[in-house]
């Protein structure tokens, strides 16, 4: 059965985005985009919210760039033609390899799991994840820790959420500081 990840940057503090909504502190170092580089190898079908889908937006043309460096180029090539479900009220329209979500969190995932592969099914967004863990559909936990204090924000824990237990499986510390944290939900 597919695995289903959170995955995300959170400051020390918990936060996703900060107060304004701004995580320009999230800008990852080289190590840390190349880490992010090798987990989205692994990645099936991303699920995500609204906002996460217009940030990332700018990768769908980001290739065009002559600029662009050459990791930025291999995240395009992974991340352009990567299946992607988004969650919205509000769009109708979706560019790129991306449908708009037709249920529930829960139900998308379980129709995903249902289908023929093996990669991982990703979630991008407090909101959605939220919703996943509480009904114990999250398989892994993964935060990329930056060592920064945002003092509120969106939180990467939504406080609604059910008790999860965890068992640590992997760690990481980057030369940035930044530390990875990888934990499986025990069942």
């Amino acid at each position: 059965m597919r695995t289903v990840t959170y995955s995300m940057g959170v400051s020390l503090d918990g936060y996703i985005a900060g107060p304004d909504g701004t995580f320009d502190w999230t800008a990852p170092s080289d190590d840390v985009f190349r880490h992010w580089i090798e987990e989205i190898r692994a990645v099936e079908v991303h699920l995500m919210g609204r906002r996460l889908y217009e940030t990332m937006l700018y990768w769908e043309t980001a290739d065009q760039d002559p600029s662009l460096s050459e990791a930025d180029r291999e995240w395009t090539a992974l991340w352009k033609p990567l299946p992607k479900v988004v969650f919205s009220r509000t769009l109708s329209e979706l560019q790129g390899e991306a449908r708009l979500a037709t249920g529930s969190v829960a139900e998308e995932i379980e129709r995903l799991r249902a289908e023929p592969g093996g990669g991982e099914i990703a979630i991008g967004g407090a909101t959605l994840a939220a919703e996943a863990s509480d009904a114990g559909l999250i398989d892994e936990y993964r935060t990329i820790v930056h060592p920064v204090l945002v003092g509120g924000g969106t939180p990467y824990f939504p406080r609604h959420e059910r008790r999860v237990d965890l068992e640590l499986v992997e760690t990481r510390v980057f030369g940035s500081g930044v530390l990875y944290l990888r934990y499986r939900a025990r069942r």
